[in-house]
């Protein structure tokens, strides 16, 4: 039986207290990867404390929804507002990369310039995910992929969460089955696209239905119950709870989540469940 668990963080970038956070879960506990919105209000931040972690490893967290975007709004202006904020309606942007053409051709522009201001960085591309999962839409995985692969695209996060695992954490039945169903039948689609494309991609990833709470007592279930194969937990961290985004989702627990992996009981958890801490590309 081969358990193997990542540990990465989403939103680097975003904030000040985010990148603290990051840097502080890396350097004390078990945070091997980051993921850079490129766009971030704290981005130049971010790529500097990259920098001086150098065993840090850090993927581009693609902004497709409810961020900064990298072009104008005079160069895109069917995808975000005034402000260059792409806007938080996902039904809304998902008809709209979908039937409009000209949506389209400006989506693949703007994630065309993430993947180019990422290189720019210096640093070096670990992998791809998406903030709020968008490329689950097959536009936006499909563009992700065509983009990702000119700029030597070779891993990307597949969204999915396996029932049994939730079932066993304490979910509630119904609310695990109809999150497996729905998300089984999106990842379907963008495993066949990543497939295709020979890119890699892990077994299963955890930390949608607890967004914004995965603290030690969650972990510890989720490690306890965790399946077979190649698994990452992704969290949202932050020192505290004072940025923009995080303002609109209150309930979100981003210091808890830090503690969880600072916990110096999370080592022996792995240790005792015979998992191995893994990053993407010794997985």
């Amino acid at each position: 039986m081969i358990k193997k668990l990542l540990f990465s963080a989403d939103d680097f970038g975003l904030s000040v207290e985010v990148n603290e956070a990051i840097e502080i879960a890396h350097r004390q506990g078990l945070l091997s990867t980051a993921n850079l919105m490129i766009a971030g209000d704290a981005a130049e931040d971010a790529i500097k404390r990259a920098k001086r972690l150098p065993n840090l490893h850090v993927g581009l967290h693609l902004v497709t929804i409810e961020g900064n975007s990298v072009l104008p709004h005079s160069e895109i202006p069917s995808l975000i507002d005034q402000n260059n904020l792409f806007p938080s309606n996902a039904l809304g942007m998902g008809v709209n990369y979908f039937f409009n053409p000209k949506a389209k051709e400006q989506l693949r522009r703007e994630i065309y310039a993430q993947f180019n201001a990422f290189e720019k960085t210096g640093l070096k591309l670990d992998h791809v995910d998406v903030h709020k999962h968008m490329h689950l839409h097959p536009t936006v995985g499909k563009l992700l992929i065509e983009v990702g692969q000119s700029f030597n695209l070779t891993h990307v996060r597949l969204p999915h969460e396996p029932f049994a695992a939730l079932k066993a954490t304490g979910k509630a039945y119904y609310q695990a089955k109809a999150t497996d169903l729905i998300l089984n039948y999106w990842t379907k689609i963008l495993k066949w696209q990543l497939n295709n494309a020979n890119i890699k991609y892990l077994d299963w990833c955890f930390g949608i239905a607890w967004c914004g709470h995965m603290t030690f007592d969650k972990i510890s279930r989720l490690i306890a119950n965790l399946p077979e194969g190649r698994s990452e937990i992704f969290f949202h961290l932050a020192v505290k709870n004072t940025n923009k985004f995080y303002a609109l989702m209150p309930d979100y627990e981003p210091a808890e989540e830090l503690a969880a992996l600072c916990n110096p009981d999370l080592p022996k958890l792995l240790k005792e469940y015979g998992i191995t801490p893994i990053c993407w590309h010794d997985a």
